[in-house]
């Protein structure tokens, strides 16, 4: 071998050995490794790997998200019961305390909820819907009339982003807005007397009266980057924008209040889009996807996923998602339409 690729190759050989010895006296978590994904209910041990230069130590504080969990004077293993831990990334944390001296060594895993329950469709009925609204929100009110916010996805007038009432038994558009150019209309939902739209990337929202269509006042967004979905629970608006994120709106000032990430067994889930508060739940179209999740809005556990693949023959490109929820309370029905389909649909979930 040539002497200095032997010479090279020991230096190499040399610094790997250094580094491992290194890594190895560093005080560190050897499990859980970070980014572990644990369903929630489940025990898991934090270990630790203890620098090779302590010998003897005073104590260990094992903690989560900055709460103690655990002190130790000895290197024995903690269980950590993940039964009441928040879904989402957890910090780890332990602080080893020696000779006046603190090391701290950090991990995280992430909290999931049980698998989803799975549901397929059966169709009920159908109604036609214009295939020239690029729908983005959808909701029904007492009296049965659905309201409806498109994008401005198409060309020519209808192409213009709007506010409408439409029947949803023959599909006529009865009163209808439309929004300056600049803006893209997204979802909407009802509170009381008024309707409340979002916009796409102008971080802005309209608030109207419900009968007239007047627009009556204006919010801007907070921390959310994007308008995308938006429903209300009755006492609080409930906002998505295209992350894994759900936020709560003031019903009144529409401040935003907080947040919850959204989660199912394999981790966040993103692109959450179109909105509908039914009993107790917020049902979710899941962007690109013809799936529609079910979510605790107060966990942010996806207890279910609908899946919906298939409804609508006409489907053609990514301009044509399933991107409409509403439900009539009235008659417990659910309907769902997509952009720009040609039809709404009456749709009964089936449990599998």
């Amino acid at each position: 071998m040539n002497k200095l690729i032997y010479c090279a190759t020991v230096l190499i050989a040399f610094i790997a050995s250094c580094n491992t010895q290194k890594q190895a006296s560093k005080f560190r978590f050897a499990t859980p490794e970070a980014g572990t994904l644990v369903k929630i209910g489940e025990s898991i041990p934090l270990k630790l790997v203890f620098p090779s230069e302590v010998s003897t130590f005073d104590s260990v504080v094992y903690a989560m998200d900055g709460e103690v969990l655990a002190r130790r004077t000895d290197s024995t293993p903690v269980t950590l019961d993940t039964e009441k831990a928040a879904f989402g990334s957890r910090t780890l944390s332990a602080k080893l305390y020696y000779g006046g001296e603190e090391q701290v060594a950090y991990s995280n895993i992430i909290v999931v909820p049980p698998p989803p329950k799975r549901y397929s469709f059966k169709i009920i009925n159908e109604y036609p819907h214009d295939p020239k609204a690029y729908t983005q929100g959808l909701e029904f009110d007492e009296n049965n009339i659905l309201y409806e916010s498109t994008g401005n996805e198409s060309s020519g007038q209808n192409g213009k982003s709007s506010l409408r009432k439409v029947d949803y038994r023959t599909g006529e558009v009865i009163q209808r807005l439309d929004l300056d150019d600049r803006y893209f209309g997204e979802g909407l939902t009802l509170v009381g007397d008024k309707v409340v739209q979002l916009t796409w990337r102008e971080k802005v929202g309209f608030v109207y009266n419900k009968n007239t269509f007047a627009k009556i006042g204006e919010f801007a967004y907070g921390q959310s980057a994007e308008g995308w979905g938006l429903c209300y629970d009755g006492n609080r608006l409930i906002k998505s924008d295209g992350s894994s994120r759900l936020y709560f709106l003031n019903k009144d000032t529409y401040a935003e209040e907080g947040f919850i990430e959204v989660y199912n067994d394999k981790g966040p889930v993103d692109s959450i889009n179109e909105l509908e508060y039914i009993d107790g739940k917020v049902y979710a179209n899941i962007y690109t996807k013809d799936i529609i999740v079910i979510i605790d809005p107060e966990t942010g556990a996806i207890e279910g996923e609908i899946n919906l693949i298939g409804i609508y023959a006409d489907k053609k490109d990514h301009n044509n998602e399933l991107n409409g929820i509403a439900y009539d309370r009235r008659g417990d029905r659910l309907f769902i339409t997509g952009k720009l389909w040609s039809k709404l649909y009456h749709i009964e979930l089936v449990e599998r």
